[in-house]
């Protein structure tokens, strides 16, 4: 069964387009400079999300 996102208006409110851009600026890698200075552990940024699978709550 597929996820289905909720209707997305092209007139958006700048509350909700100011909400998407920060999730767009969060959904990003772990900086190489972190991940050197870790030694390598951490190998990915758990809290990435998938535009398709993941639905945000607006």
């Amino acid at each position: 069964m597929w996820l289905t996102a909720p209707a997305m208006s092209s007139h958006k409110t700048f509350r909700i387009k100011r909400f998407l851009a920060k999730k767009q600026k969060q959904n990003c890698l772990i900086p190489q400079g972190i991940q050197m200075k870790n030694g390598h552990k951490i190998r990915y940024y758990s809290k990435r999300k998938h535009w398709r699978r993941t639905m945000l709550a607006l």
